[in-house]
């Protein structure tokens, strides 16, 4: 007989080979289809883990870190958990969009802040069209369902993300979906596309 309370050893997450089939399909994305660090564990005396704290460098080029995905939409996590250990309580990626495509649509319980480097285009929010261009910020409130969408058909669109979900995932604020994949296939005349190399 198993209690209410009795503790269950956690699953594997998105390496279940069956549960997550869809996942699999677009491995491409490695962050949708691996076992991720989200948070850490804080182990160790006061005295070991503040000298630890303060000998992290403090400043990450995302020219170390390869883009992933494509063919139309790529993306880099240069800060979270699992690629520095200076912070825990936020991450931060870059996504680069060919001209005239688009992400997938999805939802999560965290908000997000974007800051746009490059080019014009418009999000969807919970059914809602919003335009945007470089040097705008949009904030995604919690729990929205969008998708962003590169409107120009000549230029990129590259946009810088915050998001506080490594607090939200700590507290059980788990909830994340994908409602839609992105396309597979690049927009028409962006076979070749690639996302920026000094960046």
């Amino acid at each position: 007989m198993t209690g209410m309370y009795e503790q269950v050893r956690p699953g594997i997450g998105h390496n279940q080979p069956d549960e997550y089939a869809e996942e699999k399909k677009h491995q491409k994305w490695e962050r949708w289809a691996k076992k991720r660090t989200f948070v850490r564990a804080l182990e160790g005396t006061y005295s070991h883990l503040y000298k630890a704290l303060l000998e992290e460098k403090r400043v990450y080029s995302s020219r170390d870190v390869p883009w992933k995905g494509g063919p139309g939409q790529f993306g880099k996590s240069v800060i979270s958990p699992q690629a520095t250990s200076i912070i825990q309580s936020m991450e931060s990626h870059i996504e680069a969009y060919a001209p005239g495509a688009y992400g997938q649509k999805h939802g999560h319980l965290n908000s997000a802040v974007f800051y746009v480097l490059k080019g014009r285009g418009h999000d969807v929010h919970d059914g809602r069209h919003i335009p945007w261009k470089a040097g705008d910020v949009m904030i995604v409130e919690n729990g929205c369902v969008h998708q962003h969408f590169n409107d120009d058909p000549e230029n990129e669109a590259i946009l810088l993300v915050f998001k506080a979900k490594p607090l939200f995932l700590f507290m059980h604020l788990l909830f994340q979906k994908i409602v839609e994949w992105p396309p597979d296939k690049p927009p028409p005349g962006q076979e070749s596309y690639k996302p920026p190399a000094d960046i």
